[in-house]
């Protein structure tokens, strides 16, 4: 009719696009709430690993089987074979000879062996070096130096106290261990699982679920609406931001009060660091789902590009400088290698500023990039 002005059709204006933003956010949390995968990622997943790594899994060595031989038992080699036995990383067991202590060893019942020589009381008594044989089985390196390092320190013990009833051993090693004095796995394996655990959330999830609106083709009803592109990223981004941030706080109670990592840091600077990264991994779940639009290639891809890289170069358990140096190079556009280095240092050691600030400023970049990438690639198009 004359005189009357049609109503838009896109719904403009700041109400028109709220109401669109709050319709979608509120459908991507029905189909959360629907979807039982979508809750077992984020909070029952996390739970298993958070057991399994803090109960299951240790890069300590305790209670090692070692083969003990004393060709000359005195009172010295008693005490030295003394400070074995009540360590709590060993498992002495006498051996006649060091020949029956080999065969052990090679039949793996012990993981090492300590000779005493003949001459082992007599050289101590006349103030020179006692000679002391160790076998370790270098089967597993990262073990076998574990095994070193815990006997060095039982020889340094037996040391300090041999001193006291004599000259010898004129020199005493004291050593301090800063952020893990107690030198627990635990404190450094649970921080660095919260990135893995993030990730999973973020790009996992977020490449699956939208994979499957495009298999389940409610992707396409939602294309024909009259939502804009950012409205739909930003429906997608607001439901699992938040569940990644629930599973977060889970995680991070999880560490701190069943596990007994501790919390040196500001949980403030955790939860932003926390949210960069998660931004982040959403960005590259929501990136990988615009090229994979089933399934099963959209978990594939995740499980390559994001998961993986996550649990074996960010620093997670193996040691990046440690890494062959194009290895190295490789781990610098991995967004969980910064996360990491966040977790770890706000966890046990505290909010050091220099390593805050530049590894976030590294998340920040990244999922700005990921982010404006998926904006430019993502069109209201089915093909």
């Amino acid at each position: 009719m004359k005189g009357e002005t049609a109503a838009p059709t896109r719904g403009g204006g700041a109400g028109g696009r709220s109401m669109r933003l709050k319709g979608l956010v509120r459908k991507e949390a029905l189909q959360i709430l629907r979807d039982p995968s979508s809750i077992g990622i984020a909070f029952v997943l996390p739970l298993i690993l958070l057991l399994i790594f803090g109960y299951g899994v240790s890069l300590d060595a305790t209670h090692v089987p070692l083969a003990v031989v004393v060709e000359q038992p005195t009172r010295q080699t008693a005490a030295f074979t003394a400070g074995l036995a009540q360590s709590e990383y060993f498992d002495p067991r006498g051996y006649s000879d060091v020949r029956a202590a080999e065969n052990a060893l090679q039949r793996g019942e012990v993981d090492g062996i300590v000779w005493l020589r003949d001459e082992f009381s007599r050289k101590v008594l006349a103030g020179g070096a006692p000679g002391i044989g160790v076998f370790v089985n270098g089967v597993d390196a990262n073990t076998a130096r574990i095994i070193e390092g815990y006997l060095q320190g039982v020889w340094s013990n037996w040391q300090a106290a041999a001193s006291k009833g004599g000259p010898y051993f004129p020199v005493k090693l004291e050593q301090r261990v800063w952020f893990n004095p107690g030198l627990r796995s635990r404190d450094f394996l649970v921080p660095g699982l919260v990135a893995v655990i993030m990730t999973l959330i973020g790009a996992l999830l977020t490449a699956m679920v939208v994979a499957r609106e495009w298999e389940r083709g409610t992707m396409e009803a939602l294309l024909v609406t009259p939502v804009r592109v950012p409205e739909i990223l930003l429906g997608k981004l607001i439901p699992y931001f938040l569940l990644g941030m629930g599973g977060l706080l889970f995680s991070v109670g999880m560490a701190v009060w069943l596990f007994a990592v501790p919390l040196r840091g500001s949980l403030w600077v955790l939860l932003a660091a926390s949210a960069l990264f998660l931004l982040t991994a959403l960005g590259m779940g929501l990136l990988i789902s615009t090229v994979a639009r089933s399934q099963f290639v959209a978990g594939q891809v995740a499980i390559v590009a994001t998961f993986l890289p996550a649990f074996i170069l960010s620093g997670f358990i193996f040691d990046i400088n440690s890494m062959p140096a194009p290895i190295q190079l490789l781990t610098r556009i991995l967004p969980a290698r910064y996360y990491v280095a966040i977790l770890q240092t706000v966890f046990l050691a505290g909010n050091i500023w220099p390593v805050v600030l530049l590894n976030g400023l590294a998340l920040l970049a990244m999922g700005a990039f990921f982010l404006i990438l998926v904006r430019r690639k993502t069109r209201k198009r089915l093909q």
